[in-house]
């Protein structure tokens, strides 16, 4: 039933193999870099590469500072962290997301609010967004955003970049100022992608991102957040680094800080990835463009990004009918050795959010009925 789309993914790729999802490009400069830092003894959350990096992300991105860490959850329980979140407190997100997200805000001791995405990005709708704080929420005299059904503070909003597409940020973050809702960019997945020529997680007031072994380049395991505030700058990096008080030889620690440090082994992969950046980001705009021609020509519907934004396209994303044709394109793809997947199922059905407030999330059910990921990793002729 899906022959000619298996036949077109393997044309793409050049083999007949199996093929994954996303796999990394691992190449002679990772092993030299990080065959570096090996000779140097300096392998774990100290060194000059971590530093290096840090300065590379920023660079990159356009945000005055960077603070790496050990995966992109920790990235975003810290970014929660600084950003005021406190037990009790609210925090609107999505539902269509990986889990990490609600994860994150769970381990603040605090509840998400679910709100549903736009069906053209995949993100978190300002519409819904607006919707929800106009019927539901006040700023009183404290300046606070109060929930008056549940009467807690809503402390931030973290959108995601869903597999790479740009959300509506600046739409986004004009009603997060207005509600005086500090605003976190879950932007784990688009490295890469802008929207008006600002990059991903640099249009809030903190970003994350993840290099994970699946992302458009890895440290093997890793994050970073990202922000153009010195003062949430600096409690990032003291806070991921267990509070610990600068001294020359003593250990004193002034809070309850975290190990999130990235080890600087991980940054040295990340530092070589990072030199072909640039071209991974052009090579899977070019897969993502071959695979919408061919969804033309052939009646697959794909996301596209949207006008004024400029996408990494990350996992390329196709929507078919309904769950039953889903799951039979899953199966059949999956049977010739392809991967392909399902979005995520919605974390709003978690046994630990069932109790969360939550709007409709009719284009949420709708999505996850309908989406389906193809290959879209760097292919390993292009090394």
């Amino acid at each position: 039933m899906f022959r000619s789309l298996i036949d077109f993914i393997r044309k793409i790729y050049g083999v007949n193999r199996f093929i994954a999802l996303h796999e990394p490009v691992i190449g002679d400069l990772e092993k030299e870099y990080i065959n570096k830092v090996l000779d140097s003894g300096f392998v774990s959350s100290v060194g000059e590469e971590v530093k290096e990096f840090e300065r590379q992300i920023s660079s990159f991105v356009g945000a005055k500072f960077a603070i790496a860490t050990s995966n992109g959850t920790s990235a975003l329980h810290a970014a929660l962290l600084v950003a005021g979140v406190q037990p009790k407190d609210e925090v609107i997100t999505q539902s269509l997301t990986f889990v990490a997200t609600s994860n994150a805000i769970h381990y603040c001791n605090a509840n998400p609010i679910f709100i549903d995405v736009d069906r053209s990005n995949l993100g978190l709708s300002e519409d819904s967004l607006e919707d929800f704080l106009t019927k539901n929420c006040e700023i009183r005299d404290d300046g606070f955003c109060w929930n008056r059904a549940t009467k807690k503070i809503v402390r931030a909003c973290v959108p995601m970049h869903t597999f790479g597409l740009s959300a509506n940020l600046f739409e986004i973050r004009e009603i997060c100022n207005r509600y005086n809702i500090v605003l976190i960019e879950d932007a784990a997945e688009s490295l890469g992608t802008k929207n008006k020529n600002s990059h991903s997680g640099t249009i809030g007031d903190l970003g994350i991102i993840s290099f994970n072994g699946n992302k458009i380049i890895t440290t093997g395991g890793g994050g970073i957040v990202v922000t153009n505030n010195q003062a949430m700058a600096r409690k990032l990096k003291h806070l991921t680094t267990t509070a610990k008080v600068s001294h020359e030889w003593n250990f004193s620690h002034d809070m309850v800080g975290y190990n999130y440090r990235m080890p600087n082994l991980n940054a040295a992969l990340g530092l070589a990835q990072l030199q072909r950046l640039n071209e991974y980001i052009q090579i899977k705009r070019d897969i993502a463009l071959s695979y919408q021609s061919w969804g033309e020509r052939n009646g697959f519907n794909f996301v596209k990004e949207l006008s004024g934004t400029r996408s990494n396209y990350w996992l390329n994303t196709m929507l078919v009918e309904d769950r039953e044709v889903r799951d039979l394109l899953l199966k059949e793809t999956n049977d010739h050795s392809i991967m392909t997947r399902p979005a995520w199922d919605p974390v709003h059905l978690m046994t630990a959010n069932t109790h969360c407030q939550r709007d409709s999330l009719e284009n949420t059910n709708w999505l996850a009925d309908r989406i389906i990921n193809l290959p879209s990793g760097v292919p390993k002729n292009e090394h």
